[in-house]
């Protein structure tokens, strides 16, 4: 039969874990606000790097190596993973002089990090370690060593690497941030390494990614019967038309709002037209303006639509609220 399991003891193993990982990181932080010479040596030597980061590890720390390589990457510092198994058969040849090498085993004494730390710095490359034994071997050897030693682990046995990797993780994550901060990397930066997610979408694309051009744009001259206008209206699915001259300057819009607005007061439509119940100066945006400035727009002036102008003031695109959903801005 499985075995029971008792919710209070569960409870208490969680926040002793917690606890015993929060000491953890509060414990590195103290020590590098102590002495942070190493970890400004590590920026700097991170910094001045010319080729790439590459970052390597076994087992636990291999994982922790992997997460920190991606953190690297997305924030302005271009860096990759090497497995040292893999490395060991082949993939040195990835690593070049001008690379740094941030190398993390907690014992600083992995067979596999050591059997190519030293292949690595007789190329020249530059070598950053984390480990938590500095007399270790591959502290020795490192051109700057991290010392991410941890009282104890939050294993009940102290064997399964649990405080310790939430250290090293937490600092490789201080790395990149001081490094993020020393580049002047911007959130329009971190877009441009994300664009399929979210932010990129919202920091990346312009109105005219996702406006209406050309035919699709419903648009008519003021001079038009507004029962003409109506089927524009119809026929371009935007429930909406711009009104332009014939220079194609926009002079005012009309919606299916002022539509039924125009029903409760007007009987016959039949001797309108559209330039005597258009509404001027519509709110417009730039074919270049972020899209998000768009939606911005529809949210504070409660409306659907937009017309895109050019700098001369010319209709160039339309927008409908639908089209940035579409688009996944919003």
């Amino acid at each position: 039969m499985p075995a029971t399991i008792d919710p209070q003891r569960a409870l208490q193993m969680a926040s002793e874990t917690l606890q015993i990982e929060a000491d953890a990181i509060l414990a590195l932080k103290d020590r590098f606000a102590a002495d942070g010479s190493s970890f400004a040596q590590a920026v700097e030597l991170l910094m001045a790097c010319t080729g790439r980061v590459v970052v390597s590890g076994i087992g636990k720390s291999g994982h922790i190596a992997n997460k920190i390589a991606a953190t690297l990457a997305s924030t302005g510092t271009p860096a990759m993973f090497i497995h040292p198994t893999e490395a060991a058969h082949g993939d040195l040849g990835m690593i070049k002089s001008k690379d740094v090498i941030i190398a993390i085993s907690y014992s600083g004494e992995a067979d596999e990090l050591m059997s190519i730390v030293p292949i690595i710095k007789r190329m020249g490359g530059k070598l950053v370690a984390m480990t938590g034994n500095p007399a270790s071997s591959l502290a020795q050897i490192a051109d700057v060593h991290l010392n991410v030693k941890v009282e104890k682990e939050a294993c009940p046995l102290n064997l399964a690497p649990t405080a310790s990797t939430t250290a090293t993780l937490a600092l490789g994550d201080a790395l990149a941030v001081a490094l993020l901060d020393a580049r002047g990397f911007r959130r329009e930066d971190f877009a441009r390494s994300h664009p399929a997610g979210a932010l990129g979408r919202r920091l990346l694309t312009l109105v005219k990614d996702v406006m209406r051009s050309g035919n699709a744009i419903p648009a008519v001259t003021p001079d038009m019967p507004l029962t003409a206008a109506l089927l524009e209206i119809t026929r371009k699915g935007m429930a909406m038309t711009a009104i332009v001259n014939d220079e194609r300057r926009i002079l005012g819009v009309f919606t299916d709002g002022d539509l039924r607005r125009l029903i409760e007061t007007v009987q016959d439509f039949s001797q309108l037209k559209i330039s005597d119940v258009m509404r001027p100066n519509p709110r417009r945006i730039g074919p270049d303006a972020l899209a998000v400035d768009a939606v911005g727009m529809l949210e504070q002036y409660r409306i659907n639509q937009l017309l895109v102008e050019d700098a001369e003031g010319k209709l160039v695109g339309a927008l409908h609220i639908h089209d940035l959903t579409h688009a996944k801005v919003i």
